[in-house]
């Protein structure tokens, strides 16, 4: 290659990185940085998401416990297998311990750890203890938490029970 021609071909490509490196910083300024996520307002956003699921079971409000919880693609795995989706696991609520306040017990969640994953996901492990005359459970609950719509919600949930003597 002659000189002449290595100087063009060295001009060209200076140019063009220029060019390019303009258009990157005017890119990066317009766009907007994401918003920095304040992790502890979010727990606590899903804490009050596990405190109103307590109370609406407390009250016998199944519906109102299933706000809590992705509809209608919530996957629910419990006692060894899947429920089938958000009505699903509304039915086995209310045929499994609908027919009374002594059936439903009193529902407690407590040792609540939660891992933030990202702005809108997080791993959420809590213990619980279902108080009633008969059958009484304690167990743990795993669960993946998102945020849709602005709101936190059960995407995905573990249970890992055991009937109390």
């Amino acid at each position: 290659m002659t000189p002449h021609r290595l100087l063009r071909v060295f001009t060209v490509t200076l140019i063009l990185t220029v060019l390019a490196a303009g258009r990157l910083q005017a890119a990066e300024k317009t766009c907007e940085p994401a918003a920095a996520v304040d992790a502890e307002a979010e727990k606590q956003a899903i804490r009050d998401v596990i405190s109103r699921m307590e109370a609406a079971w407390n009250r016998g409000d199944f519906r109102g416990y299933m706000q809590g919880f992705a509809n209608p693609d919530v996957v629910f795995v419990s006692r060894g297998e899947f429920q089938k989706d958000w009505q699903g696991t509304l039915d086995h609520y209310i045929r499994d311990y609908g027919s009374s306040a002594q059936t439903r017990g009193s529902l407690h969640f407590f040792d609540i750890r939660i891992e933030m994953l990202g702005p809108d996901a997080a791993q959420l492990i809590s213990r619980y203890q279902l108080q009633r005359a008969e059958k009484p459970q304690d167990g743990i609950n795993t669960r993946l938490m998102r945020k849709r719509d602005g709101k936190w919600v059960i995407a995905l949930n573990h249970v890992s029970s055991r009937e109390l003597p």
